[in-house]
Protein backbone atom coordinates (compact mmCIF):
# COMPACT_ATOMS: atom_id res chain seq x y z
CA UNK A 1 0.00 0.00 0.00
CA UNK A 2 1.68 3.76 -0.80
CA UNK A 3 2.28 5.36 2.36
CA UNK A 4 -0.52 8.18 1.45
CA UNK A 5 -3.16 5.64 1.34
CA UNK A 6 -1.67 4.41 4.46
CA UNK A 7 -2.06 7.78 6.75
CA UNK A 8 -5.09 8.79 5.09
CA UNK A 9 -7.39 5.82 6.20
CA UNK A 10 -10.43 6.19 8.35
CA UNK A 11 -13.02 3.73 7.90
CA UNK A 12 -12.71 -0.47 7.82
CA UNK A 13 -15.33 -1.93 5.84
CA UNK A 14 -16.18 -5.94 6.84
CA UNK A 15 -18.44 -8.58 5.31
CA UNK A 16 -19.59 -10.70 7.56
CA UNK A 17 -20.15 -14.54 6.80
CA UNK A 18 -16.67 -15.89 5.52
CA UNK A 19 -14.84 -12.76 6.96
CA UNK A 20 -16.30 -12.49 10.57
CA UNK A 21 -17.74 -15.65 10.72
CA UNK A 22 -16.00 -18.71 9.00
CA UNK A 23 -18.98 -19.24 6.23
CA UNK A 24 -20.97 -21.30 8.30
CA UNK A 25 -24.70 -20.85 8.60
CA UNK A 26 -26.11 -22.84 11.94
CA UNK A 27 -29.86 -23.34 11.97
CA UNK A 28 -31.23 -24.56 15.39
CA UNK A 29 -33.99 -26.74 15.88
CA UNK A 30 -36.21 -23.63 15.89
CA UNK A 31 -34.97 -22.07 12.56
CA UNK A 32 -32.53 -19.56 14.83
CA UNK A 33 -29.29 -18.77 13.22
CA UNK A 34 -26.43 -18.69 15.11
CA UNK A 35 -22.86 -17.46 14.24
CA UNK A 36 -19.56 -17.68 15.69
CA UNK A 37 -17.42 -14.95 16.24
CA UNK A 38 -13.63 -15.06 17.17
CA UNK A 39 -12.23 -13.11 20.15
CA UNK A 40 -9.38 -11.90 18.05
CA UNK A 41 -10.88 -9.91 15.94
CA UNK A 42 -13.42 -8.30 18.24
CA UNK A 43 -10.50 -7.37 20.11
CA UNK A 44 -9.22 -5.65 17.47
CA UNK A 45 -11.94 -3.99 16.08
CA UNK A 46 -12.06 -2.30 19.35
CA UNK A 47 -8.23 -0.95 18.76
CA UNK A 48 -9.01 0.32 15.85
CA UNK A 49 -12.10 1.78 16.79
CA UNK A 50 -9.54 3.49 20.80
CA UNK A 51 -7.12 4.83 18.00
CA UNK A 52 -10.01 6.74 16.52
CA UNK A 53 -11.24 4.57 13.22
CA UNK A 54 -14.26 3.90 12.07
CA UNK A 55 -15.54 0.49 11.61
CA UNK A 56 -18.74 -0.67 9.52
CA UNK A 57 -20.54 -3.82 8.52
CA UNK A 58 -21.96 -3.99 5.18
CA UNK A 59 -23.53 -7.97 4.49
CA UNK A 60 -26.05 -9.46 2.44
CA UNK A 61 -27.16 -11.69 5.11
CA UNK A 62 -29.31 -10.47 7.89
CA UNK A 63 -28.95 -11.91 11.52
CA UNK A 64 -29.85 -10.82 15.06
CA UNK A 65 -26.57 -12.30 15.81
CA UNK A 66 -24.48 -9.67 13.51
CA UNK A 67 -26.88 -6.91 15.15
CA UNK A 68 -26.06 -8.18 18.66
CA UNK A 69 -21.93 -8.36 18.04
CA UNK A 70 -21.58 -5.19 16.44
CA UNK A 71 -23.61 -3.49 19.42
CA UNK A 72 -21.08 -5.52 21.84
CA UNK A 73 -18.05 -4.18 19.66
CA UNK A 74 -19.63 -0.68 19.45
CA UNK A 75 -19.98 -0.75 15.72
CA UNK A 76 -22.39 2.12 14.98
CA UNK A 77 -22.74 1.80 11.04
CA UNK A 78 -24.21 -1.89 10.27
CA UNK A 79 -25.91 -2.62 7.01
CA UNK A 80 -27.89 -6.23 6.86
CA UNK A 81 -29.91 -7.15 4.10
CA UNK A 82 -27.58 -5.72 1.55
CA UNK A 83 -28.54 -6.70 -2.23
CA UNK A 84 -25.71 -3.37 -3.31
CA UNK A 85 -22.90 -3.39 -1.38
CA UNK A 86 -21.53 -0.43 -3.74
CA UNK A 87 -24.91 1.45 -2.89
CA UNK A 88 -24.67 0.54 0.90
CA UNK A 89 -20.97 1.55 0.88
CA UNK A 90 -21.77 4.99 -0.98
CA UNK A 91 -24.49 5.67 1.62
CA UNK A 92 -22.04 5.21 4.11
CA UNK A 93 -19.50 7.21 2.71
CA UNK A 94 -21.41 10.15 2.49
CA UNK A 95 -23.18 10.09 6.24
CA UNK A 96 -19.61 9.94 7.04
CA UNK A 97 -18.27 12.49 4.79
CA UNK A 98 -15.49 10.24 3.62
CA UNK A 99 -13.56 9.24 -0.16
CA UNK A 100 -13.69 5.71 -1.35
CA UNK A 101 -9.87 5.86 -1.23
CA UNK A 102 -10.44 6.35 2.87
CA UNK A 103 -11.45 2.97 3.41
CA UNK A 104 -10.10 -0.27 3.19
CA UNK A 105 -12.45 -3.13 2.68
CA UNK A 106 -12.24 -6.66 3.77
CA UNK A 107 -13.97 -9.39 1.55
CA UNK A 108 -13.83 -13.13 0.89
CA UNK A 109 -16.31 -13.75 -1.92
CA UNK A 110 -17.97 -12.32 -5.52
CA UNK A 111 -20.20 -9.98 -3.92
CA UNK A 112 -17.56 -7.80 -2.40
CA UNK A 113 -15.11 -7.36 -5.16
CA UNK A 114 -17.12 -4.15 -6.55
CA UNK A 115 -17.18 -2.49 -3.03
CA UNK A 116 -13.45 -3.59 -3.05
CA UNK A 117 -12.06 -2.38 -6.05
CA UNK A 118 -13.88 1.39 -5.12
CA UNK A 119 -12.03 0.88 -1.82
CA UNK A 120 -8.44 2.78 -1.06
CA UNK A 121 -6.99 -0.64 0.28
CA UNK A 122 -9.12 -3.83 -0.59
CA UNK A 123 -7.84 -7.10 1.30
CA UNK A 124 -9.17 -10.42 1.46
CA UNK A 125 -9.39 -13.16 4.12
CA UNK A 126 -6.77 -16.45 3.32
CA UNK A 127 -9.52 -19.08 1.96
CA UNK A 128 -11.03 -16.19 0.30
CA UNK A 129 -11.97 -16.80 -3.85
CA UNK A 130 -9.09 -16.80 -6.16
CA UNK A 131 -10.93 -13.34 -7.81
CA UNK A 132 -11.44 -11.46 -4.14
CA UNK A 133 -7.87 -12.42 -2.99
CA UNK A 134 -6.47 -11.32 -6.93
CA UNK A 135 -8.14 -8.15 -6.16
CA UNK A 136 -6.73 -7.69 -2.84
CA UNK A 137 -3.91 -5.12 -1.75
CA UNK A 138 -2.83 -7.58 1.43
CA UNK A 139 -4.55 -11.12 2.28
CA UNK A 140 -4.28 -12.72 5.25
CA UNK A 141 -2.69 -15.72 6.29
CA UNK A 142 -5.67 -16.73 8.23
CA UNK A 143 -9.08 -17.68 7.18
CA UNK A 144 -12.58 -15.98 8.05
CA UNK A 145 -14.03 -16.57 11.44
CA UNK A 146 -10.53 -17.62 12.77
CA UNK A 147 -8.66 -14.17 13.64
CA UNK A 148 -8.35 -12.81 9.63
CA UNK A 149 -9.72 -9.47 10.81
CA UNK A 150 -7.52 -9.18 13.69
CA UNK A 151 -4.39 -9.87 11.30
CA UNK A 152 -5.58 -7.00 8.78
CA UNK A 153 -6.07 -4.77 11.73
CA UNK A 154 -2.76 -5.28 12.49
CA UNK A 155 -1.52 -4.98 9.21
CA UNK A 156 -3.25 -1.77 8.77
CA UNK A 157 -1.98 -0.62 12.31
CA UNK A 158 1.52 -1.34 11.18
CA UNK A 159 1.51 0.69 7.56
CA UNK A 160 0.39 3.88 9.84
CA UNK A 161 3.20 3.14 12.44
CA UNK A 162 0.34 2.87 15.07
CA UNK A 163 0.85 -0.39 15.94
CA UNK A 164 2.92 0.47 19.34
CA UNK A 165 0.03 3.07 20.09
CA UNK A 166 -1.77 -0.10 20.34
CA UNK A 167 0.04 -2.13 21.98
CA UNK A 168 0.22 0.59 24.82
CA UNK A 169 -3.28 -0.17 25.87
CA UNK A 170 -1.74 -3.61 27.46
CA UNK A 171 1.33 -1.92 29.15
Amino acid sequence: MPEDTAQSLRLLVLDVDGVLTDGSILIDGHGMETKRFHVRDGLGIQLWRLLGYDVAIITGRSSAAVQHRATELGIRHVFQGVGDKVAAFGELLKDLDINASQAAVIGDDLPDLPMMRLSGYPMAVADGSPEVRETAEFVTTRPGGRGAVREAIEHLLKLEDRWDEALAYFA
